[in-house]
C-alpha cells in the first residue's frame, strides 16, 4: 500500500468537527507487522486500542509523540476521541501538545467534549488545555459587535434557574438580567451553534412592549451567552397553575398582551417572525402584570407570501418544544406559516379558565 495513503488514520471516532468520514483509506483494524507502517501512524493505532505497553515501547524507540497525520490529527486526538484517560496521561507525560489542532481546528479537549469523555476532559483541563474558542470569535477588534458584553460584568453569585432552566438570572451593571448560555459541550455541534446564531440575529431585530427585550450577548469568549431583561414574576404556566380561575378582565388583558406581541412578530418587515414554540412557559409576566413573549430558540424568519418547510425529517423535536401546543403541520414536517402560532395561541386561550 502506498505510504501516502497510509498517512491518514481513519479508525474509530473521528474529529469532532468532521466526525463522519467517507474517505477511509486505512482498510484494516489491526496492525500488520509484515507491512512497514510509519511509527506515527502506528502510535495512533496503539492509542486507539489503548495499548500502553506498545505506546511506551514505540516512544522509547524515538517515535514522535506529536506526529500529525494528513488531517493534522495526533495520537492525543485519537485517545481523547476514544475516551482513554490512561493513554492521554501517558502521552502528556511524554510531551504531547495539549492544545494541538487538527485541520478543522478541533483540539483533543474539543474532541473529548464532543464524545462526552468526562475523565479525559478533566485530565486535559488539569494539564492546561483551554476550552474551545467561541465559534463567533472575530480576529479584528473593530469587528466586535456593538451588543458585546464583557462576561466579567455578569455576576452569577445569586443566580437561579428561570422557567425551563435554559435561562439563569444574573446581575449586570446593577440590574437583574436573564442569561441563556451555550455550553462548551455544544461548541462542536454545528446545529446548536447555528441555532444560537439565528436566535441572536433575530433578537437584535425585535423591540416591542410585549416581547422580552434583548440587552446584549457574549460571543467573543467561552461560554457564549444571550442576555435579556429579567422578569421576576415568572411565566404564565406557573401563574395559571397557582391562581386557577382568573377574572374575565385579566383573561382579556392577557389575551391582548400575547396577541399584540405575536402581531408585532408576524407583521415584522421585511420578514415575518414565526415563534413556533408559543406556550404558557414561554410567556413571561412583568412587574405590572403584563405579558411578554419570550424564548426564540426555535423561531423562524419568513418572507412575506411564502411558507417554510424544514430540511430535516422532523421539523421540531420533542426536546425543543411542547407537542401539546404545536400545530399539526409543524410536527408532520409539512409547509407552514404564521398560522401555526395562531393555533398555539388558541390552545393557550382554551387553557385559561375564568370566573363567570
Amino acid at each position: 500500500m502506498d505510504a501516502n495513503v497510509r498517512a491518514r488514520f481513519t479508525l474509530g471516532k473521528q474529529s469532532s468537527l468532521n466526525p463522519e468520514r467517507e474517505d477511509s483509506h486505512v482498510v484494516t483494524d489491526e496492525l500488520d507487522d509484515s507491512i512497514a507502517i510509519d511509527p506515527g501512524i502506528k502510535l495512533m493505532y496503539l492509542a486507539n486500542d489503548g495499548d500502553l505497553d506498545g505506546i511506551k515501547e514505540l516512544l522509547d524507540s524515538a517515535a514522535d509523540v506529536n506526529f500529525h497525520d494528513t488531517d493534522g490529527r495526533t495520537s492525543l486526538h485519537v485517545a481523547a476521541c476514544q475516551g482513554r484517560p490512561d493513554v492521554v496521561e501517558l502521552l502528556l507525560e511524554r510531551g504531547a501538545e495539549v492544545d494541538v489542532q487538527d485541520q478543522w481546528g478541533s483540539t483533543p479537549l474539543a474532541d473529548a467534549i464532543y464524545y462526552k469523555n468526562h475523565d479525559v476532559i478533566n485530565l486535559l483541563e488539569k494539564h492546561g488545555a483551554k476550552l474551545p474558542m467561541a465559534p463567533m470569535l472575530v480576529q479584528n477588534a473593530r469587528e466586535v459587535p456593538e451588543y458585546e458584553i464583557n462576561p466579567n460584568e455578569l455576576d452569577f453569585s445569586n443566580s437561579v434557574n428561570i422557567t425551563k432552566g435554559t435561562f439563569r438570572s444574573a446581575s449586570w451593571r446593577g440590574i437583574q438580567v436573564a442569561v441563556k448560555t451555550l455550553g462548551e459541550e455544544l461548541f462542536t455541534d454545528e446545529d446548536k451553534v447555528k441555532a444560537f446564531r439565528d436566535e441572536l440575529g433575530l433578537l437584535q431585530k425585535i423591540r416591542h412592549p410585549n416581547v422580552v427585550q434583548f440587552l446584549g450577548a457574549v460571543t467573543q469568549s467561552s461560554p457564549m451567552m444571550i442576555v435579556t431583561e429579567y422578569l421576576p414574576q415568572g411565566d404564565l404556566h406557573a401563574f395559571l397553575k397557582r391562581k386557577g380561575f382568573l377574572k374575565l378582565a385579566t383573561v382579556v388583558k392577557f389575551a391582548l398582551d400575547i396577541a399584540r406581541g405575536m402581531n408585532y412578530l408576524h407583521e415584522h418587515k421585511p420578514e415575518a417572525i414565526i415563534h413556533r414554540d408559543l406556550e404558557p412557559s414561554n410567556i413571561l409576566r412583568d412587574d405590572s402584570g403584563h405579558l411578554k413573549v419570550a424564548d426564540f430558540g426555535v423561531s423562524k424568519l419568513l418572507k412575506f407570501s411564502n411558507r417554510v418547510k424544514e430540511d430535516r425529517p422532523v421539523a421540531v423535536t420533542c426536546l425543543e418544544t411542547s407537542w401539546r401546543y404545536a400545530a399539526p403541520e409543524v410536527y408532520k414536517n409539512e409547509e407552514y406559516d404564521t398560522k401555526v402560532d395562531v393555533f398555539s395561541f388558541s390552545l393557550i386561550l382554551q387553557e385559561v379558565k375564568f370566573l363567570k
